[in-house]
C-alpha cells in the first residue's frame, strides 16, 4: 500500500518510496499513533533522522511543524525526500542533507530540536549509536522538553546506560516498536509528551 501523509495541510498526498529495500517505510497505522501519541505539534522543530522516504518529517510539516531537518546519506532516499516534498508542496520549513546521521550530531550547530526521530535500517545497531550520541549532547541537540523517539523491530531492542535521556514509553505496533526517551531536567517539564 502506498505512503500518504493522514493528516493536515497535505493530507491525502501519496508519497513515493525509495527505489529497493534500503529502507524501512513506517506503516500509516504506525505514524498514526505516533502523531495521536505526540499530540498538538505546531510551532515544533523535528529532526529525522535516516529519513529515507521523509514520511514521519513530511506528516510532521503538514501537521504544523516549523521545521524539519531531514537527513539520509543515500543519494537515492535524498531524491525522494525533495520529490514527496514538492509534491506535497512542504518544502518550506524543510531542510534536506545528504550526509552521515552520526557525523551530523556530532558537528551541527543547528538549534535545538523538540523531536529527534530515528529509524536507521534494523539489525545494524545504529539506533544505539544514534542515541549514545543524542544523550552526550542532549543540551545541544534537544530542548528541555525535546523527545528522541526510535523506531526498531521489537527484537533490536537493549536496555541502555543512559546519562541525560530516560526511556519514558514503548508502543509495539506488530513488528515495529516505538520507544520514546525524554531529556531528565531538574523541573518536571513534559510539554512534549503529556503524561
Amino acid at each position: 500500500m502506498p505512503a500518504r501523509v493522514i493528516s493536515g495541510k497535505a493530507k491525502g498526498r501519496r508519497l513515493k518510496l525509495v527505489p529497493g529495500d534500503t529502507t524501512r517505510p513506517i506503516m500509516d497505522r504506525v505514524k498514526e499513533s505516533l502523531f495521536n501519541i505526540l499530540g498538538d505539534i505546531q510551532g515544533t522543530r523535528w529532526l529525522d533522522l535516516y529519513a529515507g522516504t521523509g514520511q514521519v518529517g513530511i506528516e510532521a510539516l503538514s501537521r504544523g511543524a516549523a521545521a524539519v531537518v531531514f537527513i539520509d546519506k543515500a543519494r537515492a532516499a535524498i531524491q525522494t525526500i525533495r520529490d514527496n516534498l514538492n509534491h506535497t508542496q512542504l518544502m518550506d520549513g524543510a531542510t534536506v542533507l545528504q550526509t552521515d546521521a552520526l557525523t551530523y550530531l556530532r558537528d551541527s550547530g543547528a538549534s535545538p530540536f523538540d523531536v529527534v526521530y530515528i529509524a536507521p535500517p534494523q539489525y545494524l545497531e545504529m539506533w544505539i549509536e544514534a542515541l549514545k550520541a543524542i544523550d552526550l549532547a542532549a543540551g545541544r541537540i534537544l530542548t528541555s522538553s525535546g523527545l528522541a523517539i526510535v523506531q526498531i523491530d521489537p527484537r533490536e531492542f537493549k536496555e541502555l546506560a543512559l546519562q541525560n535521556l530516560a526511556l519514558v514509553d514503548k508502543r509495539r505496533y506488530g513488528n515495529t516498536l516505538l520507544c520514546f526517551y525524554q531529556r531528565e531536567v531538574e523541573e518536571e517539564n513534559s510539554l512534549m509528551y503529556p503524561e
